[in-house]
């Protein structure tokens, strides 16, 4: 997972005023990862509670590595764990400080990308997110036992939540608010498809339970776990099928987090940078978006299942990677150093 944090000296000239028509490239890069750190807490919040509840019914430690390997961290978790126990996942992801993924890493970056912005935005977010952020600093060991962790992970959720409706109520509607859509719904997109990857490789202990009570329990664990179960069931009360949720969440616009409604938001943040504020750079980015849109619409859920579904998920993360970079390399492109 990428650094939210501006490392390198900007190429572009100081600030004038804030609040300027032409955002600068520091203030743009840090709006982006402030939504994608605030939104990957509040995915973070509710895996981690999911999968409790999941795993609690049978009192064992097994699932846990899901967690582990919905992020892609098996190297950095077993280079100080042995095993993916509730304890070592749980306090992995989220108070250990040496794990850049945990919830505790993300909210000081979070911290660390507002602090650029605090010409930009308003009293209320920023104290907020500092309230946030020390309350989650201050964690330990005996506030993410087994006992506290529902409490816990609803209150992380509901705290990311009023950072978004603080946001949304307060943060000016200029090119800082597009670069946080794009953020937030990149940070979506990418987030979904990680669910839908590991719940259809990795999750069944074999290819005779799909279509079992288990593989459905798993899939509504899914549901849950993308905020999604009630307004699946409300679309489709009786269609508990594994084509039907991936359906659900890849193809629904009425849905927000799906990766459709995710995409239709970047297209029109990209478009209204393009359009009303004449950003150069953004037609690469839209033409590959694009083709990220047709190919989503062109094909079926059983078409995709059938081809591969793992291989679909990757190749839509590789092209969300690239869409990221993309939009770094057009508004905050490296610094190149001159040899003396």
């Amino acid at each position: 997972m990428g650094s939210g944090i501006m490392t390198q000296v900007s190429a572009f000239p100081p600030p004038v005023l804030p609040g300027l028509r032409n955002l600068l490239s520091r203030y743009a890069e840090s709006t982006m990862w402030l939504a994608r750190y605030m939104e990957r807490i509040e995915n973070m919040a509710r895996l981690i509670e999911v999968t409790g509840s999941s795993v609690q019914a049978s009192n064992m430690d097994a699932g846990w590595d899901s967690v582990i390997r919905i992020n892609a961290d098996d190297a950095l978790f077993f280079q100080h764990h042995e095993a993916a126990t509730e304890r070592s996942v749980v306090s992995f992801y989220i108070t250990d400080r040496d794990n850049p993924d945990s919830i505790v890493s993300m909210a000081r970056c979070a911290r660390e990308n507002a602090r650029v912005l605090r010409p930009l935005i308003s009293t209320e977010m920023w104290m907020h997110l500092n309230v946030f952020t020390r309350w989650v600093m201050e964690l330990g060991p005996d506030d993410v036992g087994a006992g506290d962790l529902s409490p816990l992970c609803t209150r992380l959720k509901q705290d990311c939540q009023t950072h978004f409706g603080i946001t949304e109520g307060t943060l000016y509607r200029d090119q800082a608010w597009l670069f946080y859509i794009l953020g937030k719904n990149l940070e979506r997109a990418d987030q979904i498809t990680r669910l839908i990857d590991i719940k259809y490789h990795t999750l069944l202990p074999s290819g005779a339970d799909v279509g079992s009570d288990i593989d459905l329990s798993q899939w509504t664990s899914v549901l849950r776990s993308a905020a999604a179960y009630h307004a699946f069931r409300r679309v489709l009360p009786e269609g508990m099928t594994p084509a039907n949720i991936v359906g659900f969440m890849l193809k629904n616009d009425g849905f927000p987090r799906s990766l459709s409604a995710s995409l239709r938001s970047v297209d029109g943040a990209l478009s209204s940078l393009a359009g009303e504020y004449r950003l150069r750079h953004c037609s690469p980015i839209l033409e590959r978006l694009e083709e990220l849109r047709v190919t989503l619409v062109e094909q079926t859920v059983e078409d995709i299942i059938m081809r591969g579904l793992h291989e679909y998920m990757d190749w839509i993360q590789r092209q969300l990677r690239q869409i990221q970079n993309d939009i770094a390399h057009a508004f905050w492109p490296p610094v190149v150093s001159v040899q003396a």
